[in-house]
This record gives structure tokens, C-alpha cells and sequence, in this order.
């Protein structure tokens, strides 16, 4: 434990001069859109019309801080002290209390583990357990829910928390799975979901596994509403995004994630995690689809020929996910490809990189979620800021959830707030020191210790937790016709 950079209580950054773009809308602007060429409702851009992507400068839209890039990296199902629980000067763990059992959390693999772990709204409750954090392993299997990864089997996500920022106070927005959860990346809301959504039927699923206005109709998720009942509703919402304020002042965004594929190809699928495949305004738009939402598999390409815009959210396909049926190793190494990318580029010097993981997968964390409303917060989630700016070798103690990425991008370019979560959340300053002289570029090594290819089918029943079945929801008060 020897050598790391001084722990450094957070402190408010200086006071910066607010910023609130208010621009009439231009020629030069609409140029600056996004676009791309697909067909059907694939998303795909098999063309690749690059024309039609952002080019130019992100510098000339105004912004508050020297940030003219956002890459907010929403990775899948790890927990902080899974992690980061051996990190010095940080928040973590290296026991856990399964109910009144004291365990050790033994060292976990790097690789696949053969089951998923229940991360369902029930596991979350349970896992809570009203804030005693000891549940951990009443649906999961203890071995695997009380494991977590040493500095050598996470190497570069280690190097980047010792040398730049870790955050040990962020939490998942909800204290469910991933579709509320996605959904808050990009809108500070879940639409009043707790859960992802139920498969359809198998002689009805469709083409491919969506989680979005796409689905099929027997495809439903349960949405609370603001008077407590439960409703079945197509898994469709029509919310505004983070996308519509950056449209509004003519700024312009990128969603990349998996395109749909067929369900015999899900180790290259990932579409579920595509949230804004979730808004109708832009999945039932083709114009809007296809400005602002891509193919990640383009996302190394568009970095190289500084194609980016000025906010971008970047989620993988499901091999490359950390999911823990797949291999933590691979995923690590694509993470590391895209922040060498970034570093290695023009981008670099103006850029913020965002990395967390979109829940706690069902790994013990021991830090109680503090419950600002009836969704959240969630268990806690390891959380990274890679940036010339950010402050080195820093642990950002103050709390953080998705919304307050959301709140930096606002605060930034001069955006309004979309809904309580942002308007309540920090913006994420105190990681920064916007006087430093940015940081040169600092590219790791890819690991070479993964085992097996990358995108090999999981194993049969691997998307089968291990452990009992979740209790049935409560029966909902009206289900659509």
C-alpha cells in the first residue's frame, strides 16, 4: 500500500463566473448536428456517412469551465467495495455482514463468474435491508456476492482512481437494476420504474431483446405512479432528456450503444442498455434517431477522426460490459482502449471523462444509500473522473448519483435542470482545478492476462440467478388492454 498519492479532503473549487448560453439558432449551428445513415429500426449506419456526423470545433459553444468535451462510460453491475474496497484513503470494505455473520470478502475473478447475481428491486430492498447493508446474500450465492477484485486484477481502473479521481460517495439513482437505471443517465428520472422490464413471451419477443419503444406489446414494465399504484406499461416513455436541453440551445450530443441484433448473438447485443431507445420523441423519430444515436462499434473511429461533440454517452456491447457472467478482463481492456483513444487525441485537452457502472450487480457494498425519495438512492457504484483537470490522486468524498453528471453538463453549457434529482444534485466541481495546467495525456497498456475470446456465449444458464426466485410484484392496480 505503499506509494500512493495523499488522500486530499475535498474542498469547493474556486468561484467561476456563471455561464447560460443563449445563442439564436444559426446556419453555422445546424451544421454542427449529428447524423447518421440507417435503415429500418436497427439503428445501425451501415453506410457510415461520416458527412453527417459532428465536425468542427466544440470550443465555440460557450461553457463555464475550459470543458468542451463530456464521455460519460456507463459500464454494468459492480458495487464500490466489489472494486474499490481496498483502495487507500477511500471509503471501502474488506468484510461484510450477512446478517449476523461477519464475512470476509475473499478475493473474486477478473473472468466470468458462471451466474448472474439477483440485482432485481427485491434483491436491492433485501441487500438494504433498511439501511444495514446485510442482505447481500439472502437470494445471491455468498461466494459471490461477498468477493472482490484485488489492484491486480483491475489494474488500469486502479491506476486511473490513484492518479486522478475516485469517487466513494456516488450511488446508483435507483435501488433497483439497470432500466430505471440507464434511464436516470440521461434524464434524472426513471419514469417511475423500479425494475426492467419483463421478457415477452418467446413466440412474441421479436427480432431482438429491446427494453424500448420497439418492444413488443406483451413486453411491460412496472411504473409506479405518484399515488403509489402500480401500472404494467409498454417500457416507452416521453420525458425530456439532457439530449432536448443540449438540442434546445443547439449543442450538439451522441448516444452510442449496441444496435439490435438477433437474440442467438447476445455476447454482441447490448441494446437494452440503449436508454434512448426508451423516448419515443427520438427512438419514433428516424430524423432524430439517426442524429444523435450510434453503433458503439463506430465510437473508436469517430474518437480518432475527433468526430465527437461536445456530450456524449458511451455504453458497450454486452461481452464488453462487465456484466459478471462475462469477462471483467475484456471489459476493462475496452474501457481502456476508448480513454487511450481520447487521451491520444486532439480532444484530450478539453475533455471530462465520466466512468461508472450502472449498479451494484448484487456485490456487497457496505455504505447505507441515504433515501432522498421513494426510488433512491441506490447501492453505492464505483465512479471515475479521467480529465487534464482533475485533480490528482484525489477521493472525492461528497455524494454523487447520475444526476449530478447531468448537473455538471448543465452548469457547464448553461442548461436548466430537468427534474428534482439535478436540481438538487452537486455538479461535480470540487474534482476539478480549473487552474492547473492540464494534465498531459497518460495511456495504459491493454491487459494480457484475460482468459478466452471475447465475445463466447455465456455459459446456458448464466442469466439464471443463483438463488430463489423474487416474490411476486404486488398485483397492479390496471394493466393496458
Amino acid at each position: 500500500m505503499q506509494g500512493y498519492p495523499r488522500t486530499r479532503t475535498a474542498a469547493p473549487a474556486p468561484r467561476q463566473v456563471p455561464y447560460r448560453a443563449r445563442r439564436a439558432r444559426s446556419a453555422i449551428a445546424m451544421l454542427a448536428v449529428l447524423g447518421a445513415v440507417s435503415s429500418g429500426c436497427t439503428g445501425a449506419n451501415p453506410d457510415d456517412d461520416s458527412s453527417l456526423k459532428f465536425h468542427g470545433s466544440a470550443s465555440r459553444f460557450p461553457t463555464r469551465w475550459p470543458i468542451k468535451h463530456v464521455v460519460f462510460i456507463i459500464k454494468e453491475n459492480r458495487s464500490f467495495d466489489s472494486l474499490f474496497g481496498r483502495f487507500p484513503g477511500a471509503d471501502g470494505a474488506t468484510y461484510g455482514w450477512d446478517r449476523d455473520l461477519r464475512r470476509k470478502l475473499t478475493r473474486g475473478t477478473s473472468g466470468r463468474v458462471p451466474h448472474d447475481l439477483p440485482h432485481d428491486r427485491q434483491a436491492a430492498l433485501l441487500a438494504y435491508d433498511g439501511g444495514k447493508m446485510d442482505g447481500f446474500g439472502v437470494r445471491a450465492g455468498k461466494f459471490y456476492a461477498y468477493t472482490q477484485l484485488y489492484p491486480d486484477q483491475l489494474p488500469n481502473y486502479w491506476h486511473w482512481a490513484k492518479e486522478f479521481v475516485l469517487g466513494d460517495r456516488f450511488f446508483a439513482s435507483v435501488n433497483g437494476p439497470s432500466f430505471p437505471n440507464h434511464l436516470m443517465t440521461i434524464a434524472a428520472t426513471s419514469g417511475g420504474t423500479v425494475e426492467n422490464p419483463d421478457p415477452p413471451p418467446s413466440d412474441d419477443r421479436g427480432n431482438y431483446k429491446t427494453w424500448g419503444c420497439d418492444a413488443p406489446k406483451s413486453e411491460l414494465v412496472p411504473v409506479e405512479d405518484t399515488e403509489g399504484r402500480i401500472q404494467l406499461l409498454p417500457p416507452c416513455f416521453d420525458f425530456s432528456t439532457e439530449g432536448d436541453l443540449l438540442s434546445k440551445e443547439d449543442i450538439p450530443w451522441a448516444y452510442y450503444a449496441a444496435p439490435p441484433v438477433r437474440w442467438d448473438q447476445s455476447p454482441r447485443s447490448g441494446y437494452i442498455w440503449s436508454a434512448y431507445a426508451a423516448v419515443r420523441h427520438i427512438r419514433d423519430d428516424p430524423k432524430q434517431w439517426h442524429r444523435h444515436v450510434f453503433p458503439v462499434q463506430q465510437v473508436m473511429d469517430d474518437i480518432r477522426n475527433d468526430r465527437l461533440p461536445p456530450v456524449t454517452w458511451i455504453t458497450p456491447q454486452f461481452a464488453l460490459s462487465e456484466h459478471p457472467e462475462y469477462s471483467f478482463c475484456h471489459g476493462e481492456n475496452w474501457t481502456t482502449q476508448l480513454v487511450n483513444a481520447i487521451m491520444q487525441s486532439p480532444m484530450w485537452s478539453d475533455t471530462a471523462i465520466f466512468v461508472t457502472w450502472d449498479d451494484w450487480g448484487g456485490f456487497y457494498d457496505h455504505v447505507a444509500p441515504p433515501q432522498v425519495d421513494k426510488f433512491g438512492l441506490g447501492i453505492r457504484v464505483p465512479f471515475l473522473v479521467i480529465s487534464p483537470y482533475a485533480k490528482d490522486g484525489f477521493v472525492d468524498h461528497r455524494r454523487g448519483e447520475f444526476s449530478s453528471v447531468l448537473r455538471f453538463i448543465e452548469d457547464n453549457w448553461g442548461l436548466t435542470q430537468l427534474t428534482k434529482r439535478d436540481r438538487q444534485a452537486g455538479n461535480l466541481h470540487e474534482a476539478f482545478d480549473f487552474h492547473q495546467d492540464p494534465r498531459p495525456p497518460d495511456p495504459r497498456p491493454e491487459r494480457t492476462d484475460c482468459v478466452g475470446p471475447t465475445f463466447s456465449p455465456a455459459p446456458p444458464k448464466a442469466f439464471k440467478p443463483i438463488g430463489p426466485a423474487p416474490s411476486p410484484l404486488p398485483t397492479p392496480t390496471s394493466v393496458p388492454p
